[in-house]
């Protein structure tokens, strides 16, 4: 049995506990983080699921996750993921201290009947990971949490922010040589090019394993909603890069900044005076490379590997929160951390399924053009949103949009493409507009009858140890028990098969066993989406 990405913690309790005690405002050690989950999930066990992710920290702490959801440790069809990920840099706490708070908060509320956080958690499925980076909290506060950079890093010294994959360079080199491929990019990366800390590989397995549609990153040190790209595109220090989706990003880290007290006031002390510094004048948001590059951030990895759209959120001036102003602090960011999740609605959303045998369609492509009507009656110029998003394994999807008028082309392999027309609203506490799509499978006398031509890209030959290996045998004598088969590409797959039909000429068809070594089980669709896409196309 091939070994879960994530390892779960499973605590049974018969019925509905009650309310959990009341909160305390503190700086949680390690030990009292996991204790106030417990105690949240053992108030409202129906709605909350803990699990800790694939790797521990440096130091062997478990990095936990809460989840809530009407459907615990399950995707719901048409449920949007969302997620907020706190404590990456171990002496910026106050994320991790809110996060624990947003917890005790959302239990509380549901079983007090609040028909909006009721509502937010029948529509939603919501991850909160309070600490990435525990040993960095427990350096800094050993430290006595005053020094600027004590306890940012891991315990090996890494700053956890630029450890990711850095998958802007890909983006923007298949921008310059018009490389028809911006979404997804990890299947691009042979190698990752140095060793990624525990926290990090954690990290972007829950990325990869989990169809999140939105998410925040939370720091400390400023107070400004933070948006991609992050890294530059020339490499300057300091340059706007603006991602297909600047609109998207722009009113997302609005629905924040204009929920918080300061965020957005224009009027309000720069946190850095000496650097004539004001995002309150900008609404309380900034394009992150505008302010300062920087590579192999999380936010922009999530935005590139993955549906994700992902925002950093820098929560005040200080980064290592005193005890006493931490519950003035939830007071501040309540309403717009609640506000946030309920951005993970806009836009659109839908299912999409075979026309014949109404079967979810999983990795289907999303293509999406903005139409909307600039003045009057007057059509806008057609704009290409060149950022592609998928169809996850229930066959739904997710397409984060401000509010106009779209066209929507959805493909898949063997199928025929189909464009739907729609008019996104963004209603406030409403779910997003549904527009279901079903594809008719394409028949002998179609011009696109091919692996190759029909509806998406062909991806080139990959081995990442976090996609998974392959293997290959010719051999059918294999299959009657385990083996040990060589690491393959599937170009080297394709070309052991051509060999094979060489030196069998009167065997129709090549026989082939391949070995995938995968974190999690592998699907029927995954696997014909492995052939369609690899051997199919050699």
């Amino acid at each position: 049995m091939m070994e879960s990405t994530l390892k779960i913690l499973v605590f049974v309790v018969g019925i509905i506990g009650v309310v959990s005690a009341s909160f305390e405002f503190k700086h949680h050690n390690n030990e009292e983080v996991l204790k106030v989950l417990e105690s949240v999930h053992q108030a409202c066990p129906n709605i909350t699921r803990i699990y800790t992710l694939s790797e521990t920290s440096v130091m062997g702490t478990p990095l936990y996750v809460i989840e809530f959801s009407t459907t615990p440790g399950q995707h719901e069809p048409l449920k949007p993921e969302f997620k907020y990920i706190a404590n990456m840099h171990g002496n910026e706490v106050l994320g991790r201290e809110l996060m624990l708070k947003l917890a005790d908060y959302l239990c509380e509320e549901y079983h007090r009947g609040d028909a909006s956080v009721q509502k937010l958690i029948q529509k939603t499925r919501i991850h909160l990971l309070p600490s990435m980076n525990p040993d960095g909290w427990k350096i800094a506060t050993e430290k006595g949490g005053t020094d600027y950079l004590i306890g940012r890093s891991n315990a090996n010294g890494v700053d956890l922010n630029r450890d990711f994959p850095d998958l802007d360079k890909i983006m923007f080199g298949n921008e310059e040589y018009q490389v028809n491929h911006n979404n997804h990019l990890m299947d691009f990366i042979r190698e990752l090019g140095h060793p990624v800390q525990p926290e990090t590989l954690a990290v972007m397995r829950l990325i990869m394993s989990t169809p999140f549609v939105l998410s925040a990153n939370l720091h400390g040190g400023d107070l400004v909603a933070n948006y991609p790209y992050d890294s530059s595109r020339t490499g300057a220090s300091s340059e706007y890069t603006e991602t297909p989706d600047d609109d998207t990003f722009r009113k997302v880290s609005l629905a924040y900044s204009t929920h918080h007290p300061t965020m957005g006031d224009p009027q309000r002390r720069s946190c850095e005076p000496l650097e004539n510094v004001n995002f309150g004048k900008t609404g309380g948001i900034i394009n992150g490379a505008k302010w300062y590059s920087v590579r192999g951030g999380m936010q922009d990895f999530n935005y590139l590997s993955s549906n994700d759209f992902e925002i950093t959120l820098e929560l005040g001036c200080k980064k290592y929160t005193d005890q006493k102003d931490l519950e003035q602090e939830w007071k501040n960011n309540k309403d717009s951390l609640i506000n946030f999740m309920w951005q993970s609605h806009i836009g659109v959303k839908g299912m999409i399924r075979d026309a014949f045998t109404g079967r979810p369609i999983a990795n289907a492509l999303i293509r999406t053009q903005n139409i909307t009507h600039i003045h009057g009656d007057e059509l806008g110029i057609p704009r290409d949103i060149n950022h592609d998003t998928t169809s996850v394994f229930g066959g739904d999807y997710f397409r984060l949009l401000t509010r106009g008028e779209y066209i929507l082309t959805v493909s898949y392999n063997g199928y025929k493409a189909q464009s739907r027309r729609v008019k996104v609203n963004n209603l406030k506490m409403t779910e997003a507009t549904r527009l279901d799509f079903w594809l008719e499978p394409l028949g002998p006398t179609d011009p696109e009858f091919s692996a190759k031509q029909s509806g998406m890209d062909t991806f080139e030959d990959v081995e990442s140890p976090s996609i998974g290996t392959f293997g290959v045998s010719t051999d059918v004598e294999d299959l009657r028990g385990p083996v040990a088969m060589p690491r393959m590409s599937s170009s080297s797959i394709a070309q052991t098969m051509q060999r094979q039909q060489r030196e069998y000429p009167h065997q129709q068809q090549p026989e082939v066993a391949i070995s995938a070594q995968k974190p999690e089980p592998i699907s029927k669709d995954w696997l014909m989406y492995y052939m369609l896409h690899n051997i199919g196309n050699m």
